[in-house]
């Protein structure tokens, strides 16, 4: 593979689109918005200048990285003469389903298509195409630069030569790959979700505070940051849209998402994208503090 399209200039897409850049491949960044991909670019030559502050790359190497960039806003323009395409939109089936319609009539039957969905069936994905042995999912970590794992999903109709590929190329991004089946939620959010879920669960019903919920489990368990913490870096709406997904699609009532979360999100406050979640975030700011909704339990 030489040239890869990335659909969504999302912090997703520009990561991925960063990863592959940087590491030789030719990139059309996609978006509907010239906004977005403005931003998306300034996003990527900013951390490759972090990179290059702790000498994990050369000027060199930022400069090509950024030559190798390409950024359209008509998605038929942007996939011709690719030969993978990572969608990378909004967790929003519709949408979703809405893009591999279009990637269908405007790609060739070899053209994989990948979707770095983190609970969307793939196989509900490949069949609104004709092509549903080359559909896959690629589900990328964030943030995509630093995070190794690459969650590689096989849909019902997903071919096994695909499958080997799109594992070949993950590991020359210098990631590691992780083949799993398409159940809800795959591997990495049937995990998460719950225990994220829990933890808002036990919040909820007064058992703890924010801050002491995280401390056991960075504390006690290791984890790099706690679960509510994670839950704003995610996405309060992320976190209920995969908590969504795994109750349709097991139909148990322990992936139902706690009723705090599904207010927070409705009233607007999902985290550290929009200022406030179970912490409360400010501009160019690395100090956080928890959301004064939550001193008292």
């Amino acid at each position: 593979m030489q040239k890869i399209a990335v659909i969504g200039a999302g912090t997703m897409g520009n990561g991925i689109a960063h990863v592959f850049a940087q590491n030789g491949y030719s990139v059309h960044l996609i978006d509907v918005s010239p906004t977005a991909l403005d931003k998306a670019l300034a996003t990527i030559d900013k951390n490759l200048e972090r990179q290059i502050a702790k000498e994990i790359i050369k000027e060199a190497d930022r400069k090509d990285t950024l030559d190798r960039l390409k950024t359209f806003t008509d998605l038929a323009e942007g996939v011709k003469g690719v030969e993978l395409v990572v969608e990378a939109a909004t967790e929003n089936v519709d949408l979703k389903l809405k893009i591999f319609r279009e990637l269908d009539q405007h790609t060739g039957a070899d053209v994989i298509l990948a979707t770095n969905t983190s609970s969307i069936s793939i196989t509900k994905i490949a069949a609104v195409t004709k092509k549903p042995g080359k559909v896959i999912g690629m589900h990328f970590m964030n943030p995509v630069p630093v995070m190794k794992l690459v969650e590689i999903i096989n849909g019902y109709a997903t071919e096994k030569a695909v499958s080997e590929q799109i594992k070949a190329l993950t590991l020359q991004l210098g990631k590691v790959p992780c083949v799993v089946n398409d159940y809800p939620g795959f591997i990495a959010n049937r995990i998460l979700m719950p225990m994220i879920n829990e933890a808002i669960y036990s919040l909820f019903e007064g058992v703890a505070g924010v801050d002491e919920i995280d401390t056991v489990m960075k504390l006690g368990m290791a984890h790099p940051m706690g679960p509510l913490q994670l839950a704003d870096f995610i996405g309060l709406d992320v976190c209920l849209s995969i908590l969504q997904v795994l109750h349709d699609g097991f139909g148990n009532p322990k992936y139902a998402p706690c009723p705090l979360l599904v207010n927070m999100v409705t009233a607007g406050y999902l985290g550290a994208k929009s200022g406030e979640g179970f912490y409360k975030y400010s501009a160019g700011s690395k100090n956080i503090v928890v959301s004064d909704r939550f001193h008292k339990i």
